[in-house]
């Protein structure tokens, strides 16, 4: 007999948590189908959450209702805000996360979730028979679900090198996915091979913390989900060093062992997380490079060396790692390695991240070309709201680039492809001081409700904190007396004093004055707290630049408006470029919009083209009439 549910998601990485709590929550009967039980949201690389332009994922999944910003909450044992130095724009929160409690408390809201069910087994096959898809286990259990989410992170056919070692197992010694590329390549998918790779791992005892520059944690952050109410409390220190000029020359001397610059590793490796050898020679200019010293948990010694990822062969990372300072005597745990694992070009899904080829599957994190935690875990969020759409026969939802970096990650994979682990970064969204992380919620808590994941508890914090921003901004009006105080604090602040008193709004704009200054001095802002106070400080101190990017956003959403439809034959239009004919057939946008990022798409294409689909589109009517 045939266990039947709705929907089967294979994988549960943080992709494959996101989309079965997405798909459990909406009511929907969902089998979550892992490797190992001891694997589940494993933070196999970085034991960290967030990071440039990932912080801002990571809130955004928490607008609309994901789980992952509340666990990296719970288990952060260090936070600090990157880029503050910077603009709002590129400021994002990262947080060192208890590897152990991560994992486990992860676990614990997936096994608690109503309409879900985990189980330990390997997908071997899937066999598709009109609208009902069967997988089928190594140990021949079958199952029947009318969708599929695929978020097999890097388990497809992986294997891990270190130096002439290399081994067919998955991250951590976790057993792999031998057989789904096989019949991945069956239904029709191209696969790619891409690499990544993990630092190793040494004892904390035997690191000389004295001679390392210290990294603390930062206090009074808002942190990453909008439902957590106490502060993070920093658990524990980070520590910095760098590699020097013996660590480049023991790598230098060695590279015809390094299976990254010999050939032994055929994937395709991160452009902006390289490892160390590759960052050595692509960048010999360099004397030195920084690395990180972070702790892996609470529970354990164990210290991860970020920066300092490698597939040298063992003997070699021992002598590169005692080359650096504060590591002189350091004890081993556990050897760095790359990882190669398959993919599938993700030019194979449409925007929504539903099969092109087959209707009901849908494929999210890694196993779309894409690295990182917060990158995975966007897509499975969006996989299982979609997903559950399906089987609900309603419209999919798709965040456009300028609603979210979500729409922004997951336009660009869709759209452009990828020729290497894609990876967020905030030069990658156009619109992204409208984009910050601080609102977040106010940009999606709406959509997570319309689609049903954003409980009564979560939208009654987020009506209070609108109506709180109302009442707030009208204090921005207020005159601030031009008396000695006013004058005085100006000038203490670098400001030229103004001859006139002076609107709260206006005293805002002045580069070296904001509103936790006026207010430490007027009182201004008492009755409300830090997340409100900060939010009105930035739209208001960034108001002209917001203006500007609001319009830039309506130029998008009037090319998003118009669609193309699913009959448009490019085959047969005349105008078009064959060039372009044969990249918007590949790609198939859903808009105007969306085929104008396709790669090598010119402005005129686009032009010529909204003249066809305007043309198709009377045609079609005419002929219903």
């Amino acid at each position: 007999m045939k266990e039947k549910y709705e929907a089967i998601v294979i994988g549960a990485g943080h992709a494959g948590c996101e989309a079965a709590l997405a798909l459990a929550r909406k009511g929907h009967k969902t089998l979550l189908l892992t490797i190992s039980l001891d694997a589940v949201a494993f933070l196999a690389c970085n034991p960290s959450i967030g990071g440039t332009a990932k912080g801002q994922l990571v809130s955004e999944i928490d607008a609309l209702g994901g789980e992952m910003g509340k666990i990296a909450d719970k288990t952060a044992i260090q936070i600090r805000m990157l880029n503050r130095g910077r603009g709002p724009a590129v400021q994002s929160l990262r947080t060192q996360a208890d590897k152990v409690q991560y994992h486990t408390q992860m676990k614990k809201v997936v096994e608690s979730t109503k309409n879900l069910f985990l189980k330990q087994g390997e997908a071997t096959k899937i066999v598709i028979d009109g609208e009902t898809k069967t997988v089928t286990t190594a140990v021949g259990d079958e199952f029947e679900a009318n969708v599929l989410v695929f978020a097999t992170g890097v388990y497809l056919d992986s294997r891990i090198i270190i130096g002439s070692y290399t081994e067919n197992v998955g991250p951590n010694g976790f057993k792999n996915a031998k057989l789904l590329s096989s019949s991945l390549n069956d239904l029709g998918y191209k696969l790619l091979r891409f690499k990544t790779g993990t630092p190793a791992r040494v004892n904390k005892r035997s690191i000389d913390f004295s001679t390392l520059e210290i990294q603390k944690g930062e206090k009074c952050i808002q942190p990453f989900s909008f439902m957590t109410q106490k502060p993070i409390k920093n658990k524990a220190v980070c520590y910095l060093t760098y590699t020097n000029k013996e660590t480049h020359q023991i790598i230098l001397d060695n590279l015809d062992k390094a299976p990254a610059i010999s050939g032994e590793i055929k994937g395709i490796g991160p452009r902006y997380c390289p490892s160390i050898e590759t960052k050595i020679v692509r960048f010999s200019d360099k004397d030195r490079h920084q690395l990180f010293l972070e702790p892996e948990a609470i529970s354990t010694s164990e210290i991860y060396i970020q920066g300092f990822s490698t597939s040298m062969p063992a003997d070699i990372q021992k002598r590169m790692i005692h080359s650096l300072k504060g590591l002189e005597n350091a004890e081993i745990m556990r050897d760095a390695y790359a990882i190669e694992y398959d993919c599938i070009d993700p030019l194979q899904l449409k925007p929504s991240l539903e099969s092109k080829l087959h209707d009901g599957l849908f494929f999210a994190g890694q196993i779309n070309g894409t690295s990182g935690y917060e990158e995975a875990a966007a897509q499975g969020l969006m996989a299982g709201i979609n997903a559950a759409l399906f089987l609900e026969k309603k419209p999919a939802l798709v965040l456009s680039r300028s609603d979210a970096y979500i729409g922004v990650l997951i336009d660009d994979i869709v759209t452009k492809g990828t020729q290497e682990p894609y990876r967020m970064m905030t030069s990658r969204a156009e619109y992204r001081l409208s984009l910050r992380q601080d609102n977040a919620d106010l940009r999606l808590t709406e959509i997570g409700r319309q689609v049903g994941l954003v409980d009564n508890k979560r939208y009654n914090k987020f009506l209070e904190k609108k109506k709180k921003l109302k009442n707030i901004s009208l204090l921005l009006n207020e005159k601030l007396k031009n008396d000695k105080k006013l004058i005085d604090f100006f000038e203490k602040n670098n400001e030229n004093p103004p001859k006139n008193s002076i609107s709260v709004k206006e005293a805002i704009k002045r580069p070296n004055i904001d509103a936790f200054k006026i207010n430490e001095e007027f009182n201004i802002f008492k009755d409300y707290d830090f997340e409100i106070i900060n939010e009105i400080n930035l739209i208001t101190k960034y108001e002209g630049y917001l203006k500007q990017q609001e319009e830039d956003i309506l130029k998008l959403k009037k090319m998003e408006v118009q669609t193309i439809p699913d009959d448009f034959d490019y085959e047969k239009q005349k105008g078009l470029k064959i060039e372009t004919i044969q990249k918007l057939s590949e790609v198939k946008p859903i808009n105007l919009g969306q085929a104008s990022r396709v790669s090598g798409v010119s402005p005129a294409d686009i032009a010529v083209l909204s003249i066809l689909i305007k043309k198709h589109k009377e045609e079609t009517n005419a002929k219903r009439r």
